[in-house]
């Protein structure tokens, strides 16, 4: 399987952006991240390993990484965007509980099938897709009876 970084220099070469060292060192550092990130974090953490990148850099940056197909957005209704590596990864998409905001994981293969039904009726070349359902998590449904039904 090819790098990501061999994946994202490739991108850079066909479409005559230049190949910077500050945008090699973010997608590393997104790579050694196993789990959602946002900008802030991201950006500490490059701090704490001493790197020079700064946030102006790394928002820059992750355009041209989603672009390019080795990470997507996520939307967790939190007042910010979050981001994950989806490169090398089974494609899955994302329980979140209303309570404590806990973000649990899920594979569903039946919604490849409901992609390329999609495409031969709407006549669309689907690209991919983001689920997220909502609801209650067992610890936020014990703490409260109330929303146990829900």
């Amino acid at each position: 399987m090819t790098s990501e970084l061999q994946i994202f220099q490739d991108y850079i070469r066909q479409r005559g952006l230049r190949r910077t060292p500050e945008r090699e060192e973010i997608l590393r550092e997104i790579f050694e991240v196993h789990g959602h990130f946002d900008v802030d974090g991201l950006y500490l953490q490059l701090k704490g390993k001493g790197s020079k990148v700064s946030k102006a850099s790394i928002y820059r940056a992750l355009p041209l990484f989603i672009d390019c197909g080795l990470i997507r957005e996520v939307d967790f209704s939190d007042g910010h965007w979050h981001y994950e590596h989806i490169y090398g990864h089974a494609d899955h998409n994302h329980l979140r509980c209303l309570g404590c905001g806990e973000i649990q994981e899920f594979e569903e293969p039946t919604l490849q099938l409901l992609e390329e039904q999609l495409a031969h009726k709407y006549h669309y070349q689907i690209k991919g897709h983001q689920l997220q359902v909502y609801g209650y998590c067992t610890a936020c449904r014990l703490k409260d009876w109330g929303r146990q039904g829900v």
